[in-house]
Protein backbone atom coordinates (compact mmCIF):
# COMPACT_ATOMS: atom_id res chain seq x y z
CA UNK A 1 0.00 0.00 0.00
CA UNK A 2 1.17 3.48 -1.09
CA UNK A 3 2.40 5.52 1.88
CA UNK A 4 -0.13 8.73 1.25
CA UNK A 5 2.16 11.48 3.19
CA UNK A 6 5.33 10.18 1.34
CA UNK A 7 2.86 9.99 -1.87
CA UNK A 8 2.14 13.61 -1.36
CA UNK A 9 5.76 15.44 -0.79
CA UNK A 10 6.92 13.15 -4.14
CA UNK A 11 4.48 14.88 -6.10
CA UNK A 12 4.68 18.32 -4.48
CA UNK A 13 8.44 17.86 -5.65
CA UNK A 14 7.26 16.73 -9.05
CA UNK A 15 4.80 19.84 -9.40
CA UNK A 16 7.54 22.16 -7.50
CA UNK A 17 10.31 20.91 -10.54
CA UNK A 18 7.79 21.36 -13.13
CA UNK A 19 7.73 25.09 -12.38
CA UNK A 20 11.29 25.77 -14.03
CA UNK A 21 9.73 25.19 -17.08
CA UNK A 22 6.34 26.65 -16.91
CA UNK A 23 6.22 29.92 -19.06
CA UNK A 24 2.99 30.82 -18.34
CA UNK A 25 3.53 30.97 -14.55
CA UNK A 26 6.71 32.33 -14.54
CA UNK A 27 5.54 35.39 -16.72
CA UNK A 28 3.10 35.81 -14.36
CA UNK A 29 5.34 35.66 -11.34
CA UNK A 30 7.64 38.20 -13.48
CA UNK A 31 5.12 41.02 -13.73
CA UNK A 32 3.80 40.54 -10.27
CA UNK A 33 7.30 40.73 -8.78
CA UNK A 34 7.88 44.00 -11.14
CA UNK A 35 4.31 45.85 -10.27
CA UNK A 36 4.75 44.88 -6.36
CA UNK A 37 8.07 45.81 -5.87
CA UNK A 38 6.79 49.31 -7.54
CA UNK A 39 3.78 49.93 -5.01
CA UNK A 40 6.00 48.38 -1.83
CA UNK A 41 4.36 45.47 -1.20
CA UNK A 42 6.58 44.15 0.84
CA UNK A 43 6.07 46.81 3.20
CA UNK A 44 2.14 46.20 3.92
CA UNK A 45 3.18 43.14 6.69
CA UNK A 46 3.80 42.42 10.05
CA UNK A 47 4.41 39.56 12.07
CA UNK A 48 3.72 39.69 16.18
CA UNK A 49 2.81 43.62 16.12
CA UNK A 50 5.96 44.78 14.03
CA UNK A 51 6.26 45.53 10.48
CA UNK A 52 8.59 42.94 8.42
CA UNK A 53 8.77 44.10 5.30
CA UNK A 54 9.10 40.83 3.68
CA UNK A 55 7.33 38.64 1.06
CA UNK A 56 5.06 36.34 2.56
CA UNK A 57 6.26 33.77 0.01
CA UNK A 58 10.43 34.31 1.32
CA UNK A 59 8.66 34.58 4.67
CA UNK A 60 7.39 30.85 4.62
CA UNK A 61 10.50 29.76 3.06
CA UNK A 62 12.49 30.73 5.90
CA UNK A 63 9.85 28.86 8.16
CA UNK A 64 10.31 26.13 6.24
CA UNK A 65 14.23 26.38 6.55
CA UNK A 66 14.46 26.86 10.42
CA UNK A 67 11.92 24.20 11.07
CA UNK A 68 14.21 21.87 9.23
CA UNK A 69 17.29 22.71 10.46
CA UNK A 70 16.43 23.58 13.94
CA UNK A 71 18.85 26.30 14.37
CA UNK A 72 20.78 27.15 17.39
CA UNK A 73 21.31 30.52 16.19
CA UNK A 74 19.92 32.55 13.49
CA UNK A 75 22.07 35.43 12.79
CA UNK A 76 20.53 38.32 10.73
CA UNK A 77 22.35 41.80 8.82
CA UNK A 78 20.24 44.36 8.70
CA UNK A 79 16.98 45.03 11.68
CA UNK A 80 15.44 47.62 10.43
CA UNK A 81 11.90 47.65 12.57
CA UNK A 82 12.64 44.22 14.27
CA UNK A 83 9.65 42.19 12.69
CA UNK A 84 11.96 39.15 11.41
CA UNK A 85 14.22 39.37 14.40
CA UNK A 86 10.71 38.54 16.07
CA UNK A 87 9.06 36.12 13.80
CA UNK A 88 12.61 34.22 13.50
CA UNK A 89 12.55 34.46 17.19
CA UNK A 90 9.01 32.78 17.70
CA UNK A 91 9.79 29.80 15.34
CA UNK A 92 12.55 29.46 17.34
CA UNK A 93 9.97 29.62 20.57
CA UNK A 94 7.83 27.33 19.23
CA UNK A 95 10.95 25.05 18.67
CA UNK A 96 12.02 25.34 21.64
CA UNK A 97 15.63 26.55 21.28
CA UNK A 98 17.59 28.57 19.34
CA UNK A 99 18.42 32.54 19.30
CA UNK A 100 18.46 35.26 16.75
CA UNK A 101 21.35 38.09 16.50
CA UNK A 102 20.55 41.06 15.06
CA UNK A 103 23.14 43.14 13.23
CA UNK A 104 22.59 46.89 12.10
CA UNK A 105 24.48 50.12 11.74
CA UNK A 106 21.54 51.77 13.02
CA UNK A 107 19.39 50.73 15.21
CA UNK A 108 16.69 53.35 15.70
CA UNK A 109 15.61 53.87 19.25
CA UNK A 110 11.92 53.50 18.87
CA UNK A 111 12.47 50.14 17.09
CA UNK A 112 14.93 49.47 19.56
CA UNK A 113 12.12 49.99 22.58
CA UNK A 114 9.73 47.93 19.99
CA UNK A 115 11.76 44.86 20.44
CA UNK A 116 13.68 44.91 23.92
CA UNK A 117 9.36 45.22 25.31
CA UNK A 118 8.41 42.41 22.85
CA UNK A 119 7.56 39.42 24.54
CA UNK A 120 9.96 37.55 21.65
CA UNK A 121 13.04 39.21 22.87
CA UNK A 122 14.08 36.82 25.14
CA UNK A 123 15.48 35.05 22.43
CA UNK A 124 17.09 38.34 20.56
CA UNK A 125 20.23 39.98 20.87
CA UNK A 126 21.23 43.07 18.50
CA UNK A 127 24.90 44.67 17.89
CA UNK A 128 25.01 47.72 16.74
CA UNK A 129 27.54 48.49 13.96
CA UNK A 130 28.50 47.86 10.41
CA UNK A 131 28.24 43.87 9.61
CA UNK A 132 31.71 44.08 7.85
CA UNK A 133 33.06 45.93 10.67
CA UNK A 134 35.97 43.85 12.10
CA UNK A 135 34.82 44.69 15.50
CA UNK A 136 31.53 43.38 14.77
CA UNK A 137 32.37 40.79 13.07
CA UNK A 138 34.57 39.57 16.14
CA UNK A 139 31.65 40.17 18.50
CA UNK A 140 29.49 37.49 15.81
CA UNK A 141 32.13 34.94 15.94
CA UNK A 142 32.50 35.21 19.85
CA UNK A 143 29.04 34.66 19.97
CA UNK A 144 28.44 32.01 17.55
CA UNK A 145 31.42 29.83 18.87
CA UNK A 146 29.41 27.29 21.15
CA UNK A 147 26.98 27.17 18.25
CA UNK A 148 26.41 24.41 16.17
CA UNK A 149 23.65 25.06 14.04
CA UNK A 150 23.85 28.64 12.51
CA UNK A 151 21.93 30.04 9.73
CA UNK A 152 22.30 33.35 8.19
CA UNK A 153 20.14 35.93 6.68
CA UNK A 154 21.75 39.49 4.91
CA UNK A 155 19.61 42.15 4.40
CA UNK A 156 21.36 45.43 5.17
CA UNK A 157 23.26 47.57 2.64
CA UNK A 158 22.49 46.11 -0.69
CA UNK A 159 25.62 47.06 -2.48
CA UNK A 160 27.82 44.09 -4.76
CA UNK A 161 30.97 45.39 -2.38
CA UNK A 162 29.00 45.05 0.94
CA UNK A 163 27.08 41.74 0.58
CA UNK A 164 30.29 40.12 -1.26
CA UNK A 165 31.84 41.39 1.85
CA UNK A 166 29.67 39.79 3.89
CA UNK A 167 29.23 36.18 2.23
CA UNK A 168 33.22 36.10 2.35
CA UNK A 169 32.72 36.82 6.51
CA UNK A 170 29.66 35.41 7.42
CA UNK A 171 29.61 31.24 5.14
CA UNK A 172 32.31 30.43 7.10
CA UNK A 173 29.73 30.38 10.10
CA UNK A 174 26.92 28.26 8.49
CA UNK A 175 26.85 25.10 9.16
CA UNK A 176 26.72 22.38 6.61
CA UNK A 177 23.46 21.62 5.60
CA UNK A 178 21.80 25.62 6.44
CA UNK A 179 21.63 28.33 4.59
CA UNK A 180 23.06 32.08 4.06
CA UNK A 181 20.09 33.72 2.89
CA UNK A 182 20.92 37.00 0.34
CA UNK A 183 17.70 39.19 0.45
CA UNK A 184 16.97 41.48 -2.67
CA UNK A 185 18.26 39.53 -5.19
CA UNK A 186 15.38 40.90 -6.94
CA UNK A 187 17.37 44.20 -7.78
CA UNK A 188 19.20 42.90 -10.81
CA UNK A 189 15.78 41.35 -12.47
CA UNK A 190 14.23 44.36 -12.39
CA UNK A 191 13.48 47.07 -14.85
CA UNK A 192 16.37 49.90 -15.82
CA UNK A 193 15.67 52.99 -14.00
CA UNK A 194 13.05 50.94 -11.46
CA UNK A 195 13.78 52.84 -8.13
CA UNK A 196 12.39 56.24 -7.82
CA UNK A 197 14.30 56.95 -5.05
CA UNK A 198 18.19 57.11 -5.51
CA UNK A 199 19.87 54.30 -4.53
CA UNK A 200 24.44 53.55 -4.03
CA UNK A 201 22.73 49.84 -5.69
CA UNK A 202 20.92 49.06 -8.98
CA UNK A 203 21.61 46.32 -12.27
CA UNK A 204 25.06 45.41 -12.11
CA UNK A 205 26.00 46.59 -8.85
CA UNK A 206 23.31 44.31 -6.09
CA UNK A 207 23.02 41.36 -3.93
CA UNK A 208 22.47 38.91 -6.79
CA UNK A 209 26.04 40.01 -8.50
CA UNK A 210 27.62 39.55 -5.73
CA UNK A 211 26.24 35.99 -5.13
CA UNK A 212 27.52 35.22 -8.34
CA UNK A 213 30.85 36.43 -7.39
CA UNK A 214 30.56 34.51 -4.17
CA UNK A 215 29.80 31.19 -5.79
CA UNK A 216 32.09 31.60 -8.64
CA UNK A 217 35.08 31.14 -5.73
CA UNK A 218 33.16 29.03 -3.07
CA UNK A 219 32.33 25.81 -3.82
CA UNK A 220 30.88 24.82 -0.30
CA UNK A 221 27.83 26.67 -1.27
CA UNK A 222 25.17 26.02 -3.87
CA UNK A 223 21.85 27.69 -5.16
CA UNK A 224 19.12 25.63 -3.53
CA UNK A 225 17.08 25.76 -7.32
CA UNK A 226 13.84 24.07 -5.63
CA UNK A 227 12.94 27.18 -3.24
CA UNK A 228 13.42 29.08 -6.58
CA UNK A 229 11.30 26.95 -8.19
CA UNK A 230 8.55 26.77 -5.31
CA UNK A 231 8.37 30.55 -4.50
CA UNK A 232 8.42 32.29 -8.07
CA UNK A 233 7.52 35.59 -6.23
CA UNK A 234 10.32 36.71 -3.93
CA UNK A 235 13.02 38.92 -3.60
CA UNK A 236 15.64 36.50 -2.83
CA UNK A 237 15.50 34.82 -6.58
CA UNK A 238 19.01 32.80 -6.57
CA UNK A 239 19.58 34.11 -2.97
CA UNK A 240 18.91 30.83 -1.10
CA UNK A 241 22.45 29.62 -0.31
CA UNK A 242 23.01 26.08 1.07
CA UNK A 243 26.12 24.70 2.42
CA UNK A 244 26.77 21.13 0.59
CA UNK A 245 30.15 21.01 2.29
Amino acid sequence: MNDPVKQFVEEREIRIKGNANNQTLIAAAKQFNNASNSAQYSYNFSWMGRPIIQYPQDMIAMQEIIWDIKPDLIIEAGIAHGGSLIYYASLLELIGNGEVLGIDIDIREHNRKEIENHKMFKRIKMISGSSIDETTIEEVKKYAESKKKILVSLDSNHTHDHVLKELELYSPLVSPGSYIVVFDTIVEDLPEGYFSQSRPWGIGNNPKTAVQEFLQNNRQFVIDEMIDNKLLISVAPTGYLKRIK
